[in-house]
């Protein structure tokens, strides 16, 4: 049943990345998501397709991981004899409070270690999930892969993320099902599971610019996502895309001379698009 599980994360991998591609891209790559994604649920046996169908229909989230014994989507404690089940993986075991279909994380993955911000934290807007030290004015990356790495990294050391390596990992799992750069010279690499904490965002700029599959880049966006805020992601991404849709935001960040600088033209650029 374990290939059954992975067969279900991959697909709603897919599913979800066809969900931003609905949402900020242009529509080009919507067949051969399309495409994929029926060729994934043909692997599904009987029992596992039909639990799949059922749940989709409600969230397009169907699979939640286990972290720290709880459902990472609603936060329910999972009994310790189904916590057990749902590590052998011998059958698919569904959370008793949400519904959805739980896994165990994979050994040695990310996962976020930043201090959960209480209830009557302050913050407000893109503050609520970076901050100065996660904003590089000048990355030194030529390929996106280091790019990636470039911010996974800086996520490592000030300790928002560990296992900065499997981060990177992840991101380029990612970019191989489809490519985040959205044009306008922007690119949003993402690992979605990362659990433990809140989402977490990179914020790096290339003035001469990143190869990222054939397109430039100047500007990359890295974002470490915990499965609970997978949909909120697609409206900060949007967000991001209409406040660095304008020029003079553009223009501010390339000229940006250090972290300082960036990271006020970062919150500027998006108070009115990021709530």
């Amino acid at each position: 049943m374990k290939s059954q599980t992975n067969i279900l994360r991959q697909l709603q991998e897919l599913v979800l990345t066809r969900d931003e591609h609905n949402q900020t891209g242009d529509g080009a790559h919507l067949d051969s998501l399309n495409d994929a994604i029926d060729a994934m649920q043909e692997q599904l046996e009987p029992q596992a397709a039909g639990l799949y169908s059922r749940l989709y229909k409600k969230s397009h989230i169907v699979m939640s991981a286990m972290s720290n014994g709880c459902c990472s989507v609603c936060g329910m404690q999972v009994p310790i004899a189904q916590s057990q089940q749902v590590r052998l993986a011998q059958h698919l075991v569904t959370c008793s409070s949400c519904g959805r279909i739980l896994y165990a994380t994979d050994e040695g993955c990310a996962q976020n270690v930043a201090e959960r911000p209480d209830r009557d934290d302050p913050r407000t807007g893109i503050s609520r999930f970076s901050a100065e030290e996660l904003v590089v004015p000048d990355l030194k990356a030529k390929t996106r892969e280091d790019a990636i790495a470039e911010l996974a990294t800086l996520m490592e050391t000030n300790r928002f993320v560990s296992n900065a390596d499997a981060l990177v990992s992840a991101a380029m799992d990612r970019e191989a099902v489809l490519s985040t750069a959205l044009g306008g010279g922007l690119a949003f690499p993402h690992v979605r599971g990362v659990e433990g904490g809140a989402l977490t965002l990179a914020m790096g700029v290339s003035r001469g610019g990143i190869d990222w599959n054939g397109e430039k880049v100047n500007i990359v966006f890295l974002s470490a996502i915990p499965l609970a805020a997978a949909a909120f992601y697609m409206r900060l991404m949007s967000g991001i895309v209409q406040a660095f849709s304008k020029k003079e935001n553009i223009t501010a960040a390339l000229s940006a001379a250090d972290s300082a600088s960036l990271w006020k033209t970062l919150v500027k650029a998006t108070r009115h698009f990021v709530k």
